[in-house]
């Protein structure tokens, strides 16, 4: 591993637990929120970079490549918390009556038992839907959620990871919902950034949510490849960390033995001296090459082969702090197995 990747790890600081809804679990005979250490390593990267962070995509709802539990659900955010992954992705739509609600797809059909498009259905009528387990599709005791429930039920314990469906601008107002829910440090909103035109849109975007909310750039090496602009966008927006996207898009070829343009020596470079995390995500998309967004380097090339160092420790080793996965649980065993997981120090 690369002497830089240990770094001996340093934090200073704690903040009292704000968490004091009924709604939103407490970590156990503890006063110190644990999604502010995560967020304070967040925004840490130098001093964290022999921790590498898991983030649940979907909220965790996979085991083996099987769905185990309803996707976005309080039971995958209620495991998470349990199995110390530090971030949920969650879906955000909206429902016809405006309010911001936790589905991944356009329509209701594949993770509820309901039909239609989630557009056309009001949040009370969104209620009667149950969440279903894809693939067996039993149908769970959960209802369809609002964002905001699904704050207060991570709030403390993990960070939500923001994959927003709707217009960029929507971020604003989850901005001043998570604010509104005093969870400005438990949010991570994210925009796709290309070209100079997308720069200034996420520029125009954190300016209006404001330095409270983390905010990084996805990075897609079909479109950025020149370190001087992941540069330009660090320097622009200042993010804590980078969502880059490694294509792999035809089966039959080779997987990548480099990681891409945007894990070169000199991308690496740049998140260094920006003080940033590198972020890879190695879920699978379905119908498509194992990999796809990870240069064919996927969870289940790590476990169907039993070479995890040929997915996890490939990114580590080229600069890689945070991986997005439908494996946590495997991945996080995998890294404690490393020494590449440091626990997070709870004061009674």
């Amino acid at each position: 591993m690369r002497p830089w990747l240990v770094l001996l790890a340093a934090f200073a600081g704690f903040l009292p637990d704000t968490a004091g809804n009924a709604t939103a679990p407490q970590l156990a005979n503890s006063s110190i929120s644990r999604s502010f250490l995560i967020h304070e390593r967040l925004n840490s990267a130098n001093q964290w970079r022999d921790h590498v962070m898991v983030v649940a995509h979907r909220a965790g709802w996979k085991v083996n490549g099987v769905p185990v539990r309803a996707e976005n659900s309080f039971a995958a955010i209620d495991h998470a918390a349990a199995s110390g992954i530090e971030m949920v992705e969650l879906d955000i739509r909206r429902s016809k009556d405006g309010v911001l609600v936790i589905m991944h797809d356009e329509t209701l059909d594949r993770t509820t038992n309901c039909q239609g498009r989630v557009a056309d259905w009001t949040l009370t009528a969104l209620r009667r839907c149950n969440l279903v387990i894809e693939g067996s599709r039993q149908v769970t005791e959960e209802r369809v959620a609002t964002l905001a429930e699904a704050m207060l039920r991570a709030r403390g314990r993990v960070l939500i990871n923001i994959d927003n469906k709707l217009e960029p601008e929507a971020l604003i107002e989850i901005a001043a919902l998570a604010r509104s829910l005093d969870m400005a440090d438990g949010v991570l909103l994210k925009l796709a950034v290309w070209n100079a035109e997308r720069l200034a849109l996420a520029e125009t975007i954190t300016r209006a949510i404001g330095p409270d909310v983390a905010f990084m750039p996805i990075l897609a090496d079909d479109a950025v490849r020149d370190p001087a602009f992941i540069e330009e966008v660090k320097l622009t927006i200042q993010p804590p960390a980078a969502e880059l996207v490694h294509w792999y898009r035809d089966a039959g070829a080779p997987i990548t033995t480099d990681g891409g343009p945007l894990l070169s020596p000199r991308a690496q470079a740049v998140a260094i001296r920006n003080d940033a995390h590198l972020w890879i995500n190695t879920y699978p998309i379905t119908d498509r090459p194992e990999g796809m967004v990870a240069g064919g380097r996927g969870d289940y090339l790590a476990l169907s082969t039993g070479r995890p160092e040929d997915v996890y420790g490939f990114f580590i080793e080229r600069g890689v702090t945070i991986i997005q996965t439908d494996e946590p649980d495997a991945l996080i065993a995998w890294l404690e197995n490393q020494g590449l997981r440091r626990p997070y120090a709870l004061t009674q």
